[in-house]
């Protein structure tokens, strides 16, 4: 399987828990690849992942399965080179939006499994990785709060949501949607930009079903879980963002036990990266 991350150095926490949860939940080897750059918007400056931290978790893949990698792609060239002024002092990090990068690198493969690092695997998702995807460009599950709001089509739900994407590289590059996405975002400041883009520009997509990306609450078929922001109705009508590495909100706010043998892998694990 081969799966994709992006983000700077602050990615550690969130990545070593979804790294650890995509090892216990699957049985072939897995391609990690971590596209990382340094960025800079007007308030903020993001340093890459570091070589060590990528060294520490490829040890920790081998030791599950020796033919199991992870790999470091610097992409700070490819953001000079085509930044993406518009969005780059939004309040989301640009560091989200360098997956659009993914088809300028030439040792990415065709297929890739992208993951936002609070995205958490909790059951085996290798039958979902491996669904024939060679006729279209990516495929996601709508966004659960974004599909009543933004639509391509007002006939039905058709936003989804980007935190976590099955790639066909091979037609992204042949269709130009990534490159189309990047102008968008040099050129239009959007909320929540590279989901923004994706939405607006993909045409050839499968719709998948919640369980595969669930944002909202835990179910008994739940594939992969998102910690994403959720809107709380009591005692007040308020916003919840908990992360995976929180793990004391995790178990107080959101009574949520479910992942505690990783959580205490990683508590142990995040001292050394």
């Amino acid at each position: 399987m081969n799966i994709l991350y992006c983000g700077d150095s602050h990615m550690k926490p969130g990545l070593l828990i979804s790294i650890l949860s995509l090892l216990k939940e699957t049985h072939e080897p897995l391609a990690i690849y971590i596209l990382t750059a340094a960025m800079q918007s007007d308030t903020r400056q993001f340093e890459p992942l570091t070589v060590k931290t990528v060294a520490e978790l490829d040890a920790i893949v081998k030791q599950a399965n020796p033919a199991s990698c992870v790999t470091r792609i610097d992409v700070t060239a490819l953001v000079a080179a085509e930044p993406l002024t518009a969005n780059r002092n939004t309040i989301f990090t640009p560091c989200c939006m360098l997956r659009l990068y993914a088809d300028q690198v030439a040792q990415l493969p065709d297929k890739l499994l992208y993951l936002d690092t609070d995205v958490i695997c909790r059951l085996n998702c290798q039958p979902f990785y491996h669904q024939d995807i060679r006729e279209i460009e990516l495929a996601g599950v709508l966004d659960h709060y974004g599909r009543w709001f933004f639509h391509q089509s007002w006939r039905h739900f058709d936003y989804m949501n980007s935190g976590m994407l099955l790639l066909n590289l091979k037609v992204i590059r042949r269709t130009g949607l990534f490159a189309r996405c990047r102008e968008l975002c040099r050129t239009e400041e959007m909320f929540m930009p590279d989901q923004s883009a994706i939405n607006r520009l993909v045409t050839r997509k499968r719709l998948l079903p919640r369980r595969y990306n669930e944002q909202r609450r835990l179910k008994a078929n739940t594939v992969f879980q998102h910690f994403t922001t959720s809107f709380r109705l009591f005692p007040w009508l308020h916003t919840l963002t908990v992360k995976p590495w929180q793990v004391e909100d995790v178990h107080r706010k959101l009574k949520l036990h479910e992942y505690d043998d990783i959580l205490t892998d990683y508590q142990k694990l995040i001292v050394t990266l």
